[in-house]
C-alpha cells in the first residue's frame, strides 16, 4: 500500500517522542554529549571569528588624503595616508586605559568631521578635521582633556621608520632628533651652562617627520617634552596641573619638504623683517683681553685693532662682552635716578678703532650687590623693575633671585611697561655714548620661576619671557642680537648661537651643522655661530686641524666670528687661509644669502637646507647631518672627523647636475660620491 501523505514542513512529534523514549540509556548519553560538543564548537567558532575577522584597528576619523585609526593592541593612534594606506605616524597614548577596546561610541556621530570619545572618569579625546593650509596637505586637531587631577596625559611619537626634526635643541645636537636623549622636562629654552641636560636657547613647538607629518603644539599649552634615543619623543602635561588639555595640530603632506613648506614655513606668521644684513660681510673679533679697568680695556682694544690691521684684517666688528661693557659705561645709575651721572664719553673714544665697528653686550640681570639693585630696593621700586614673588601674607613682593655668571642676581620684569621703558632707554643711551653699531643681549632665555620650582604667573608661562623681551628689543632697530629664540623668528633680530666645545664631538664641531639646520628650519636664518674653534675651553685651541675645519664651515654661514685670532692659534698658512675664507665669504656666500633672504621674506623657506629638501623621498637623505644646502643651488660637504682627508658626499636631487667648484668636475644628483678627496686646505663645495 502507498504511505499516507503528510503535510510538508510538519514533524511527527508523537513518533519522534515515542522513538526517543524507546532509546536505550547509552544512546541517550551519546546524544547529550553531541549537544554539548556542538555548543562548545559554536562558542569557539564565535570567539575565533571575533579574533580573526574583527580588525585590530578601527577608523575613527577619515579625510580625503588620510585619516586617524585606533589600534587596540598598543592603545595607539595611527595616522595613515590614503589611498596608499601607509602608516606615517604612530602615537602611543599614555594616561588612559590602553587595554580598553577601541572607542566604540562616537559622541560626535552627527558630524563626520569630528570624533569624540570619553574614557569614563579618565580622559576625553576629541579629533577634528581642520582647514588645510595648502593644497595637498590635510590637518587634524587633537585634543586630550584629563577628567581627574591625577591623570597625566602623554602622547609618544614613534621614531621607527620616521626621522624627526625641529622642536628643541640639545647640548650634543643631532640631526635628526632620533639620536638625541633627554629626560622629561618643561619645554623651555635654557642655558646649557646652567643646565647641560636641559634644552637649548632656540626652540619651537613644531616637529617635522620624514614621512610628511608635522606636529604643532598650541602656544598656550603647558608642555613637557622627553626624547628617548631612536624610540620616540613624548609630549605631556606638567605634573600637578589639574585638567590642563594637551592640544596639537597633526598635518599630513605628500613628503617632508612639502610638509615644511606648507606648515613649518608659517611658524613666524606671514609678516617677516630682515636684520641688518651689513653684518653678514663683517667678521666679528671677540675681545678677550683684560677687563680690570676702562684703561686696560682701551689699551687691549687698541692693541687688537693694530694687530688686525697689521695682518690685513682691519675690517669687521670688535665685540665687547658684558663685563667690558659695564666697566666702560661705569653703569651705576638706577631706574629712578634723574640726577648727575657719570660722564661716559670721557671713558671711551670709539673713533680710535676705525674702520672697525664696535658691539656691546647687555643682559636683563643685575647683581644684588650692585648699586643699581640696591637703590631700587631703597626707593621701593624692586617689584616694578625685577621679577618678584607675591607673598601669601602682606603686600611686599620679594625679588626672585637667579644665578647669572656665578653671581646672585635679580632679573628684569618684562611684564612692566615702566621697567621695559627704562631698560630700552638705558640701552639706547649706552649705544650712543659708547659708539656701538651693534648691541648683543644675552641671558634672555630660561624661565626663572621654573628654575626655582615656583609656578610662574600666566603671562610668563613657558618661553613667554624670551618672547616678550625679544619683541621689546626689536624696537631698538635691526642691528640687535639676541641669545635665544621662541616665536620670534619673524623679528628683525640676529640670533647668537650657543657656545660649543673646542673638540670634535657633537657638543663641539660635529654639532655645528646640525645646529645650523635646526636654527634655519625653525626660521632663525640670521645667526652668529660660535667662534671658530669653539669657545668652551679653558685654554686657546691648540689643534690647528680643528681650527681649520671649523673655519671652513663658518665660511658658508651668515657671519664669521673669531675668539682666538688665527695668528695666536696656528701658523702663517692658517692666517693666510683665514684671509682667503673671509674674502670667499664676502664674494660668494653673502650674495647667496641676500638672494635667498628675499625668498624667506616672501615664502618663509629656510636659507640653510638639509639635503632632503631636494630629495624628499630618499631615505638616505633623512639622516645626513654633515652636509647642508644654501638655497637650492650650493651644497657644502665639509670634514668633521679628525685626521680625515676624504669623505662620502651625497648629491641630492635626482636629475640635477652638480659641479665641484674646485675641480669643475660634473656629477649626477641622486648619487653618492665614495671616498671623495678633501685635503686639510679644501672643503668640497658643489654648485647645481
Amino acid at each position: 500500500t502507498m504511505p499516507l501523505a503528510r503535510p510538508t514542513g510538519q514533524i511527527p512529534e508523537a513518533a519522534w517522542t515515542s522513538g526517543f523514549r524507546e532509546m536505550t540509556e547509552p544512546w541517550k548519553g551519546a546524544v547529550g554529549c553531541l549537544g554539548v560538543a556542538v555548543f562548545f564548537a559554536m562558542t569557539i567558532g564565535i570567539i575565533s571569528w571575533q579574533a580573526l575577522e574583527q580588525s585590530p584597528e578601527e577608523w575613527v576619523l577619515r579625510g580625503r588624503g588620510g585619516g586617524v585609526l585606533w589600534e587596540r593592541r598598543r592603545g595607539a593612534l595611527l595616522l595613515r595616508a590614503l589611498p596608499a594606506g601607509q602608516t606615517v605616524a604612530v602615537i602611543t597614548v599614555g594616561g588612559v586605559p590602553a587595554a580598553e577596546p577601541p572607542p566604540p561610541r562616537d559622541r560626535c556621530w552627527h558630524d563626520s568631521g569630528q570624533f569624540c570619545y570619553t574614557w569614563e572618569e579618565d580622559a576625553e579625546l576629541h579629533l577634528s578635521l581642520e582647514p588645510s593650509p595648502a593644497p595637498g596637505t590635510e590637518c587634524y586637531g587633537v585634543r586630550w582633556t584629563p577628567l581627574r587631577p591625577d591623570v597625566m596625559l602623554k602622547n609618544c611619537f614613534s621614531m621607527a621608520n620616521v626621522s624627526w626634526y625641529g622642536g628643541a635643541s640639545v647640548r650634543a645636537q643631532r640631526w635628526p632628533l632620533n639620536g638625541a636623549e633627554s629626560r622629561a622636562q618643561p619645554f623651555v629654552g635654557g642655558d646649557f651652562g646652567k643646565n647641560p641636560a636641559g634644552y637649548g636657547p632656540v626652540l619651537e613647538r613644531y616637529f617635522l617627520g620624514s614621512t610628511g607629518v608635522t606636529v604643532t603644539v598650541a602656544p598656550d599649552v603647558p608642555l613637557v617634552l622627553s626624547l628617548e634615543t631612536n624610540r620616540h619623543f613624548c609630549l605631556e602635561g606638567p605634573a600637578g596641573r589639574a585638567a590642563v588639555p594637551l592640544r596639537y595640530l597633526l598635518c599630513l603632506s605628500p613628503d617632508v619638504a612639502a610638509a615644511h613648506r606648507h606648515v613649518g614655513s608659517r611658524l613666524g606668521g606671514q609678516t617677516r623683517a630682515l636684520p641688518d644684513t651689513a653684518l653678514l660681510g663683517s667678521p666679528i673679533w671677540q675681545y678677550r683681553g683684560s677687563a680690570g679697568s676702562a684703561a686696560k680695556i682701551k689699551r687691549g682694544l687698541r692693541s687688537l685693532a693694530k694687530r688686525l690691521k697689521r695682518h690685513h684684517l682691519q675690517e669687521g666688528v670688535l665685540a665687547l662682552g658684558e663685563r667690558c661693557t659695564t666697566v666702560l659705561a661705569a653703569t651705576d645709575e638706577v631706574p629712578s635716578e634723574r640726577g648727575k651721572r657719570h660722564d661716559l664719553a670721557s671713558a671711551w673714544d670709539p673713533s680710535l678703532l676705525k674702520p672697525l665697528q664696535v658691539s656691546i653686550t647687555l643682559s636683563p640681570y643685575a647683581s644684588i650687590a650692585s648699586r643699581l639693585f640696591l637703590r631700587s630696593l631703597r626707593d621701593r621700586e624692586a617689584a616694578s623693575f625685577w621679577l618678584s614673588l607675591r607673598p601669601r601674607f602682606g603686600d611686599c613682593p620679594v625679588p626672585l633671585l637667579s644665578t647669572w655668571k656665578g653671581r646672585l642676581c635679580a632679573r628684569l620684569n618684562v611684564t612692566s611697561e615702566v621697567a621695559l621703558g627704562w631698560y630700552l632707554a638705558r640701552a639706547r643711551r649706552l649705544r650712543q655714548v659708547l659708539g656701538a653699531t651693534y648691541m648683543v643681549f644675552e641671558g634672555i632665555e630660561g624661565n626663572s620661576f621654573l628654575e626655582q620650582d615656583v609656578p610662574p604667573p600666566a603671562e610668563l608661562e613657558g618661553d613667554r619671557y624670551a618672547g616678550a623681551l625679544a619683541e621689546a628689543l626689536a624696537t631698538l632697530g635691526n642691528a640687535t642680537v639676541i641669545s635665544a629664540g621662541a616665536r620670534s623668528s619673524h623679528l628683525p633680530l640676529l640670533v647668537r648661537m650657543r657656545p660649543l666645545r673646542s673638540d670634535w664631538s657633537h657638543a663641539g664641531l660635529k654639532g655645528l651643522i646640525p645646529s645650523v639646520l635646526h636654527y634655519s628650519l625653525l626660521g632663525y636664518n640670521f645667526f652668529i655661530p660660535d667662534a671658530v674653534g669653539g669657545s668652551l675651553a679653558s685654554d686657546p685651541p691648540g689643534d690647528p686641524e680643528l681650527y681649520v675645519r671649523w673655519l671652513q664651515i663658518v665660511t658658508f654661514l651668515p657671519v664669521m666670528a673669531f675668539g682666538t685670532p688665527p695668528w695666536r692659534c696656528c701658523g702663517a698658512w692658517v692666517l693666510n687661509l683665514t684671509r682667503q675664507c673671509i674674502q670667499r665669504h664676502r664674494d660668494f656666500v653673502v650674495p647667496l644669502l641676500l638672494k635667498y633672504s628675499e625668498e624667506w621674506l616672501s615664502l618663509g623657506y629656510p636659507i640653510f637646507r638639509p639635503v632632503w629638501w631636494l630629495s624628499p623621498t630618499d631615505p638616505t637623505a633623512f639622516a645626513i647631518e654633515d652636509e647642508f644646502l644654501i638655497g637650492d643651488e650650493v651644497l657644502v660637504a665639509p670634514i668633521t672627523e679628525k685626521g680625515q682627508t676624504w669623505r662620502d658626499v651625497y648629491l641630492p636631487g635626482e636629475g640635477h647636475l652638480w659641479v665641484d667648484t674646485s675641480t669643475a668636475r660634473v656629477f649626477d644628483g641622486g648619487t653618492v660620491l665614495r671616498n671623495y678627496s678633501a685635503s686639510l686646505a679644501e672643503v668640497p663645495v658643489f654648485v647645481r
